[in-house]
């Protein structure tokens, strides 16, 4: 198999596979193992530091969500450790985040109305939606079904007063 053979199949540089070959004849196999590879990282967090912090999770700071324990952590517990290093522990051990969700506020559905041509809803969108064709369906819609009794608007600058936001 040639360098760039190699190097098509393992998504290298040709460059980068002439290193390895003279790495491998210089020593051997061993040279393509990474040089990390068994070694413990510098910033691995302690496990008796993991422990105590599942240990407080579920006890004495049971409820608190992830941003919230590891504030306590440093003020009470002397720990200082980040948000996403808490996270990363207590879901290694199947704990979630105790978060509390404000219940969705309940929107009324507005009633329909009992014949067609009453309500007439307006967007304030000012893109031409076909190309070469800026037109509006206001006129068409009141000569066939006649004025409407209301108008329905989404909440767009256009249709408030800009001194008290309140709909015009």
């Amino acid at each position: 198999m040639t360098s760039r053979d190699a190097a098509e199949v393992l998504s290298l540089s040709e460059r980068q596979i002439k290193r390895l070959k003279a790495g491998v004849k210089k020593e051997g196999e061993v040279f393509v193992i990474h040089k990390n590879r068994g070694r413990k990282p510098k910033h691995t967090i302690p496990g008796k530091i993991r422990d105590q912090i599942v240990f407080l999770a579920l006890s004495k700071y049971k409820g608190a969500n992830y941003a919230h324990l590891a504030e306590l952590l440093e003020e009470d517990e002397g720990i200082t450790i980040s948000q996403s290093s808490v996270s990363r522990v207590l879901k290694a051990k199947g704990i979630k985040s105790s978060r509390k969700h404000k219940p969705p506020k309940p929107h009324r559905s507005r009633e329909r109305k009992p014949q067609e041509g009453l309500l007439l809803q307006m967007d304030a969108s000012p893109y031409e939606w076909i190309p070469g064709i800026k037109c509006s369906l206001q006129r068409q819609t009141i000569l066939k079904y006649g004025l409407p009794v209301s108008v329905y608007v989404d909440r767009h600058i256009i249709f408030k007063t800009p001194s008290n936001a309140k709909l015009t």
